[in-house]
């Protein structure tokens, strides 16, 4: 018969033998704390500034350019180790060049930075009631009913016929005026929404946006209100009616993002999902100066949709950009050498993850959900049901990503996307494993996920740059 184990004995097997998830704020030091906040105050300004995946782009390539990085579709001699190269305005590779030959492997974490939003419609402009609304289509995953009476903002781009473009961006100064959805009063709302199931109550072709209600000339005249707003349009920008179907316009949440709580450890903003985990592998790889191996940040639009077009993660751009890396080092981007490289590539899927939201925590499986402040969120598979449209990373690439975690200090956790057979959600990982590289989804948890105003903590959004960093240097 064994002998009954002392306390401190007992303590010592469960410190040893088993895995308590750490609080980041447990961990850090008080300097440590001090560069969480400053790292959050420049991502809260990346996040103002990159509201669409075009405005994105604009603002990687302008950190990357004062970090050293050559455009290389410009550089005409093989100076440097630095180089980017955007893609159709929507999406952005960076990459630092390796010790190592290209042909064994990159270290890529690719991310994407577009969000759910409402696009406009290509023949948006119409009167009703005296009032002039534009038409949209929504875009991504969204609950329609969040974005109707609250302030919205207009970012894009218009191209103009004589192939001239116009950057829109009205809403997010003090002086700009604010669109929005009007909603029914819930006086009246009971047949139409109230005795409904709420995706039926919402409907997305009532998501029109109020753009104006003033008139011009008499009461005779044909369409005054809209007529109205197209003479603004005219006289500020230059534009007419048909130049609004060769626009691409987005509408947004109006507004900063902004510190979360008395004690501001949370960030609330649009797009997080999935600007945070850009923006962390942003700063990571610019830090980067002569690794092992090739180190590379990829920015990618449309996963929000599927991952689609010429400028999701489907298209053939990580291949282009690759090639172009080899022919920097003055070899012959022969297929074969393309092969290997991506092959023997490891890769980080860094996307978000849902954290557990403590009043809903029913459609969760709490031993395997992720918490806020807990760190960074591996998530080995994605998927739904029988984890259908998932990578699922193996058991090696796992421990190896785990040790590499833990040897760097890295707090983090592991989480999935709700209970089985509850929901669930899919990610870039899969069009990377189509190479057969190794590749992991990680990134940060955040709560109200697709929401126009999503929260995360602080901590986990320094977590997952030090998790950028720790990857992005690795051999």
């Amino acid at each position: 018969m064994k002998s009954k184990l002392s306390k401190k004995k007992v303590e010592e097997l469960r410190k040893r033998l088993t895995r308590k998830p750490q609080l980041v704020w447990d961990v850090l030091g008080s300097g440590d704390k001090k560069r969480v906040f400053e790292f959050a105050e420049r991502y809260k300004g990346f996040l103002d500034a990159a509201k669409t995946e075009r405005e994105a782009v604009l603002a990687i390539e302008a950190f990357a350019k004062k970090t050293g990085f050559k455009d290389i579709t410009k550089v005409r001699t093989r100076t440097g180790n630095k180089f980017y190269k955007i893609n159709k305005h929507k999406n952005i590779a960076l990459a630092v060049l390796g010790k190592d030959p290209i042909a064994s492997g990159i270290n890529l974490v690719v991310s994407h930075v577009d969000s759910p939003r409402l696009d406009l419609k290509q023949n948006p402009l119409y009167e009703e009631v005296d009032l002039v609304f534009l038409k949209t289509h929504y875009y991504g995953g969204i609950k329609k009913y969040q974005w109707l009476t609250r302030p919205l903002a207009i970012h894009g781009t218009v191209m103009k016929q004589d192939g001239s473009s116009l950057n829109m961006r009205i809403g997010e100064s003090d002086n700009d005026p604010v669109f929005t959805i009007a909603d029914i009063l819930p006086h009246l709302a009971r047949k139409i929404q109230a005795d409904k199931k709420v995706s039926d109550a919402f409907e997305g072709e009532k998501l029109n946006v109020l753009a104006g209600s003033l008139p011009i000339g008499n009461d005779e005249t044909k369409e005054r209100f809209k007529l109205a707003v197209l003479e603004y349009l005219y006289s500020a920008y230059g534009l007419i009616e048909e130049d609004l179907m060769s626009a691409e316009i987005e509408i947004v949440p109006a507004g900063s993002a902004r510190d979360v709580g008395w004690d501001r450890g949370l960030i609330g903003a649009y797009g997080q999902d999935d600007r945070v985990c850009a923006y962390a592998s942003l700063e990571a790889l610019c830090e980067v100066n002569r690794p092992a191996r090739t180190a590379v940040a990829m920015f990618m639009d449309k996963e929000e949709i599927g991952s689609d077009g010429s400028t999701g993660a489907k298209s053939r751009f990580l291949e282009e950009f690759v090639a172009d890396l080899v022919e920097t080092t003055g070899q012959e981007a022969r297929e074969k050498v393309l092969r290997s490289c991506l092959t023997k590539s490891k890769a980080l899927s860094a996307d978000v993850n849902a954290g557990l939201d403590p009043d809903f925590q029913e459609v969760h499986e709490k031993r395997n959900a992720a918490r806020i402040g807990y760190g960074v969120c591996i998530t080995k598979f994605t998927g739904s049901g029988g984890k259908y449209g998932s990578s699922d990373a193996n058991a090696e690439y796992l421990a190896e990503i785990r040790k590499l975690f833990n040897d760097n200090k890295v707090v983090w956790q592991t989480g999935e996307l709700g209970k089985v057979d509850e929901g669930g959600g899919g990610t870039i990982a899969k069009f990377l494993a189509i190479y057969g590289m190794e590749v992991l989804d990680c990134g940060t948890p955040i709560l109200s996920m697709h929401s126009p105003f999503e929260i995360a903590s602080k901590g986990d959004i320094y977590m997952t740059y030090k998790a950028c960093t720790a990857f992005l240097n690795s051999k």
